[in-house]
């Protein structure tokens, strides 16, 4: 789910120059780049923060100018809330913006018209405040369309088209990046590897898990996490099973006092107890492992439980034998030992 969220935007591979924020876009033969193997399209970018302003709401928001390749990258037609997604129409340039932004605004796209008229502030290159004369580019910007990706991307970017990114930041052939599709039977670090070899050690090349390196290690180490939280939730049930086979000691001390005048030894005695405890361990296991996959099995299939601001999609679970096998590993082992140590400690103190 993870990666579906934050992959299904960010661009396989990026490239970003190593020396400063911009370069200039024939710094790369892009047609070179194209034809690396893997690679499906080069899409250059611009990228600025900027300031939004709709009647009397005012936000910050990532100015990302793009040209039309970048839209086949992000599949941006599954990802469109309302309107059309169209960075220009008759030859004017247009806005695709975050949806959670656009609500900060308290704007909407019109169903008449089928746009929403935004002014939209950018800091100049080499403004200066002491001049009197005000550091920001301004241009009214009609918003076609919203789009919904994750949390991130919905409240702070604004999609442009290129050449208007480069008027409003005064850029003539600068880019701060080149985003990068690549076939989908392609390794993005096989193609992050070409592509470094070819643009040398002035460029930075980075994956989309590189880039989001933090929200991916994050989400692989959860499930360690979950498997040591629920191997503190099997220690504390223990002491349950502890609690009832020294009952159950105690109240049956009588009849193995009676079984040791029958020839019955320590070693009888601490079978019976032990396979007792492993009987009542086990009896929770099944139950245990029924009720879990029920309930796996209704969120999977029934939708039971929902994300918030997720358009109704359903929290994820990932049902595997693997998981399965090992929650009755970790259990069996623990109920071995949970029903060893105390029948064995209260044996030996019976018999001194």
């Amino acid at each position: 789910m993870v990666e579906r969220l934050y992959s299904a935007y960010d661009a396989p591979v990026t490239i970003r120059s190593d020396k400063g924020k911009t370069f200039e876009d024939s710094d790369l033969d892009l047609k070179k780049l194209g034809k690396i193997e893997g690679v499906t399209n080069v899409s250059r970018v611009v990228e600025e923060t900027v300031i939004l302003k709709h009647q009397k709401k005012w936000v910050n928001a990532r100015m990302i100018g793009i040209d039309d390749n970048f839209l086949l990258t992000c599949d941006i037609a599954h990802h469109i809330v309302d309107g059309y997604p169209a960075l220009t129409t008759n030859g004017q340039p247009n806005g695709i913006i975050g949806a959670t932004l656009l609500d900060k605004l308290d704007g909407y796209v019109s169903q008449m018209d089928g746009y929403e008229q935004l002014t939209i502030y950018t800091p100049l290159r080499e403004a200066s405040i002491a001049r009197r004369k005000s550091p920001f580019r301004t241009a009214q910007l009609p918003i076609s369309s919203r789009m919904n990706y994750n949390r991130e991307v919905n409240a702070q970017e604004l999609l442009v088209p290129l050449e208007f990114a480069r008027v409003q930041l005064n850029y003539e052939n600068d880019i701060t990046a080149i985003y990068i599709g690549i076939k989908k039977d392609a390794d993005p670090e096989d193609v992050k590897a070409a592509i470094q070899q070819f643009a040398g050690e002035d460029f930075v090349v980075k994956t989309a898990a590189e880039k989001n390196e933090l929200i991916f290690k994050t989400s692989q180490s959860e499930k360690r996490i979950v498997i040591i939280i629920l191997v503190f939730v099997f220690i504390l049930a223990a002491f349950n099973l502890i609690a009832s086979l020294t009952m159950l000691f105690i109240e049956k001390k009588d009849n193995i006092q009676t079984m040791g005048y029958f020839g019955a030894d320590k070693r009888f005695i601490f079978r019976i107890f032990f396979f007792e405890g492993l009987l009542i361990a086990g009896k929770g296991i099944v139950y245990g492992l029924v009720l879990g996959t029920a309930v796996c099995l209704a969120q999977v299939y029934g939708h039971l439980l929902r994300m918030p601001n997720s358009n109704g999609e359903a929290f994820p679970i990932e049902f595997t034998i693997q998981d399965g096998l090992l929650i009755i590993v970790l259990v069996s082992v623990l109920s071995a030992l949970t029903s060893f140590i105390p029948v064995y400690y209260l044996v030996r103190k019976a018999h001194r």
